[in-house]
């Protein structure tokens, strides 16, 4: 997990290879299950009615789903998720606001980020880091890093840090 741009997506899918395992980005569930990207649904919906709609599929993509990952960037902020989390291996993405507005492609996907997308994202960053680091085991910096090496950390994270009764 991590906000818009730390790199979610394209480490999950890493990991999930190294692990032989299966990957899933949540926001791909959350367009296949409402029609609209996460970002228009949170436009057209609301920010409350969507988190209510994102604790829903998160609890059954979580029963269902034996795999990685890649949490919505707002997803663990959405009431109910913290506890349906917690059992599960959670790692925390952490990227700067610098190298979030430097990644390409991440204003157009969340039209909510407008018409300050610098504003919006510092605000973002400092009320969702405490959610973050309390959900998750484990944090691992992504800014101006190669994906190998995010990866590498990802699964030492892993091994050091099992899911309790695991």
């Amino acid at each position: 997990m991590g906000p818009p741009g730390s790199g979610k997506s394209t480490v999950g899918r890493r990991i999930a290879e190294r692990l032989a395992l299966g990957f899933k980005d949540f926001d791909d569930d959350m367009r296949a299950a409402h029609g609209l990207e996460a970002g228009e649904l949170v436009v057209e919906l609301g920010r409350e009615r969507f988190q209510e709609l994102e604790a829903e599929l998160l609890g059954e993509v979580l029963t269902s789903f034996d795999g990685v990952l890649a949490l919505g960037g707002g997803t663990p902020t959405a009431p109910g998720a913290a506890e349906l989390l917690a059992g599960h291996r959670v790692v925390f993405l952490d990227v700067d606001l610098e190298n979030l507005l430097k990644r390409e492609g991440l204003v157009p996907l969340h039209p909510w980020l407008l018409p300050n997308p610098r504003a919006h994202l510092r605000q973002l960053l400092t009320e969702r880091r405490p959610v973050y680091e309390a959900v998750s085991q484990a944090t691992v910096p992504t800014s101006e890093r190669p994906v190998e090496d995010v990866v590498a950390d990802v699964l030492a994270a892993l091994e050091a840090r099992p899911v309790s009764g695991a």
